[in-house]
C-alpha cells in the first residue's frame, strides 16, 4: 500500500452498499456515503463503476461467501485483475488478487 506506484480505487458496489445499510439504520455503517465518496475522490481513488460483465463473473464464485456487496467485489477484482484488499477472513478465502489486511 505504501508504494506510489499502486493505483487506488474504490468501487461503487461499496457506496451503494453503505447507501442502502445506512437506509436501513444499520448501526455499524452510520457515515454518509456521499461524505465517502467525497472523501476517496478528494485522496486520489479513482472510481470503478459495476458493470455487466462484474456481474455475470459472480455465478462463477464459489460458495465461499453470501453477502451479494462482497461477491460483487470479489468478481470486480478477478475481473479487473486488481487486488481487493480485506479485513474479512471469509473473503480472504477466495482464490485470485485477494489479500487479508
Amino acid at each position: 500500500m505504501r508504494n506510489p506506484a499502486n493505483q487506488f480505487v474504490f468501487s461503487v458496489t461499496s457506496i451503494w452498499e453503505i447507501a442502502i445499510k445506512r437506509g436501513l439504520h444499520r448501526r455499524d455503517f452510520v457515515f454518509d456515503p456521499r461524505e465517502m465518496r467525497r472523501l476517496l475522490i478528494e485522496n486520489g481513488y479513482d472510481e470503478l463503476t459495476l458493470q455487466s460483465h462484474h456481474v455475470v463473473a459472480v455465478d462463477s464464485l464459489a460458495s465461499i461467501h453470501k453477502d451479494p456487496f462482497d461477491r460483487i467485489l470479489i468478481a470486480q477484482a478477478l475481473v479487473e485483475g486488481i487486488t481487493l484488499l480485506t479485513a474479512d477472513p471469509v473473503i480472504a478465502r477466495y482464490p485470485g488478487p485477494i489479500r487479508k489486511v
